[in-house]
């Protein structure tokens, strides 16, 4: 196993664009875990929601498994070693993880939306906590940005449990959501390399 932050050239065209989201040479495992696990637990929501008879109308349904692919597919995909090594390269610095972390509103308008009959204060407390969390931990040194973002982290299932509302079904949403930015994105890992392309490879 070696550490490697050397990107290789991304392909071209629309599987280019791919790279630029999961980083250029991702290995096969790390797409198959970036793939199939997102549409599993997408499955799963929607059949346990069935199951519990929540009411839900399709669109709802709907946001939920587009939240749903995408929150868990960020989790694993930002936290590949590939996606590593692309959004920690030379050049990626404040602005641009801030950049990324803003984006999520769009996220957090999306679940009011549809679940929260657009509660625009729940999404400026939320989105101001994730903006205020990704400040701090980017800020601090290094070598303490890993135990700030789990303390901060932390701090997010205590609010999430007791301060902010969520529907049933819908529980998991603000937990893994900042688990994809807080821990997952914002955190600098050494992006360690298979021996094998395919990455099954444990050497």
């Amino acid at each position: 196993m070696k550490i490697d932050w050397n990107v290789p050239d991304g392909r071209k065209g629309f599987f280019g664009g791919i790279d630029k989201l999961i980083g250029p040479g991702a290995t096969k495992a790390e797409k198959n875990l970036q793939l199939y696990v997102p549409f599993a637990a997408c499955l799963i929501l929607l059949a346990c929601v069935y199951y519990w008879q929540l009411g839900w109308d399709w669109v709802q349904y709907l946001v939920a498994a587009l939240l749903a692919v995408d929150i868990v597919g960020g989790i694993i995909t930002n936290a590949t070693s590939s996606a590593k090594r692309w959004f920690h390269r030379e050049g990626q610095g404040f602005n641009q993880h801030m950049g990324f972390i803003s984006v999520h509103f769009l996220q957090l308008s999306l679940f009011s939306w549809a679940f929260l009959d657009f509660d625009l204060m729940w999404i400026v407390v939320t989105g101001a906590y994730m903006m205020l969390a990704s400040v701090i931990i980017l800020k601090v040194s290094l070598y303490l940005q890993r135990p700030v973002a789990l303390t901060l982290y932390s701090l997010t299932i205590l609010l999430v449990t007791y301060c902010w509302q969520a529907p049933q079904g819908m529980e998991w949403f603000l937990p893994l959501f900042y688990l994809k930015l807080l821990i997952s994105h914002i955190l600098r890992e050494e992006p360690y390399r298979p021996t094998r392309e395919d990455g099954y490879s444990n050497q």
